[in-house]
């Protein structure tokens, strides 16, 4: 068979099976357009909370109505009773107490830095938890330059003329977990693909496989992941309003040697199965693990070294390291050199890995040529 014959067999199987068709292509379309909607709202908007107003002044009323005015907090019920409140938050109906001590309106007038306001929120939820505290802080600062009091506890959270702009995102959810994650994504679609497509035909009966038509088989994987990449990178990022296109060259150079990687390391894992599905069971449950071990949600170097070396063992996290660097923070090839290395060796070990995988099954299939390889 030759090099063409093979890639042309290759997307032929891979579009005839649906198990297959599904992991490498509708899988990458489905992530890559569910995945962020959760996060499209980007900030923190309409935290539902109660208040428990036990002080009854015209101030913890007008507190009241300043904080419902913020976009962060949706005040759900105003009340005096603590227990109410409580039930509320355990039914799920609101995420956090506001409570307003008895004698606040005055302590508060008075400047005294122990006026007597509380906020339980649920802790399941820091990103939120942090961004209603901050309204909050913010609604008493404004409500006490608008009646001229000193509050001494948030003096030193004196507000500066300076705008805050963050460098490589919008600040956001989506802009932040995303570019993260969709490394992930696009290894996991991939590796499952490529090893459920040779693990498949050892299920079919090995036979002997020359290296053309394993090289072909590899090079329509690799043309699957570079466009899948590209699919992200340009339309999908594009309408998701990702940042993107910060050093197109080093990410155009980048891609390839990714999909070299991944395809290389999912064929050489679907080579040790008879069976797609036993080869699914090993690939799927780690991209959990992968993501908390590619660096963004906790750092490598907080990580024992240990497990921070094996994390470079996966392809996803020498690409988060390099996609994001490239296509969010504009980095040049040299300030990407560690990662841009890593995944230069893992392009080359990886199919040679299958390369060698696959001369042990042909020398199997030779020797016993009827029966099947195990």
């Amino acid at each position: 068979m030759t090099f063409i014959g093979a890639i042309e067999r290759t997307f032929m199987t891979i579009l005839r099976s649906r198990e297959l068709f599904t992991l490498a292509i509708l899988s990458v379309l489905f992530y890559g357009f569910y995945y962020p909607a959760p996060y499209e709202q980007q900030t923190v908007q309409d935290v539902n909370l109660v208040v428990v107003d036990a002080d009854h002044s015209p101030l913890s009323r007008l507190l009241v109505r300043h904080v419902n005015d913020t976009e962060q907090v949706n005040v759900v019920l105003t009340t005096g009773n603590m227990g109410e409140a409580r039930d509320l938050v355990r039914s799920r109906e609101a995420d956090g107490i506001l409570y307003f001590a008895p004698g606040m309106g005055a302590q508060l007038l008075n400047g005294r830095s122990d006026a007597g306001i509380a906020l339980w929120l649920n802790g399941a939820y820091i990103v939120r938890a942090e961004a209603v505290a901050t309204a909050l802080a913010d609604v008493v600062l404004d409500t006490a330059e608008e009646l001229k009091v000193v509050v001494p506890s948030l003096a030193r959270q004196e507000r500066q003329p300076v705008l805050l702009q963050p460098m490589f995102t919008t600040g956001g959810y989506r802009d932040y977990v995303f570019p993260a994650v969709a490394n992930i994504i696009l290894q996991q679609t991939l590796l499952a693909a490529s090893a459920r497509l040779v693990a498949d035909r050892r299920r079919a009966g090995w036979q002997v496989m020359s290296r053309v038509e394993a090289c072909g088989m590899f090079a329509a994987c690799v043309m699957i992941g570079i466009l899948a990449a590209g699919l992200y990178f340009g339309l999908i990022y594009w309408i998701q309003d990702v940042p993107r296109a910060g050093n197109m060259p080093a990410l155009l150079l980048s891609i390839p040697l990714f999909a070299f990687a991944v395809v290389g390391l999912g064929m050489f894992v679907g080579s040790l199965f008879r069976d797609g599905d036993d080869a699914l069971k090993i690939v799927l449950p780690t991209s959990l693990p992968l993501v908390f071990l590619g660096g963004f949600a906790w750092p490598l170097y907080e990580m024992p070294v240990w497990l921070s070396t094996a994390a470079w063992l996966s392809p996803a996290t020498a690409a988060m390291h390099l996609f994001i660097r490239f296509n969010q923070m504009a980095s040049t090839l040299s300030e990407a050199g560690g990662p841009f290395l890593v995944i230069g060796a893992l392009s080359i070990i990886y199919p040679a890995a299958f390369l060698f995988r696959v001369g042990q099954l042909n020398k199997q299939a030779a020797a016993r040529p009827t029966a099947l390889v195990t």
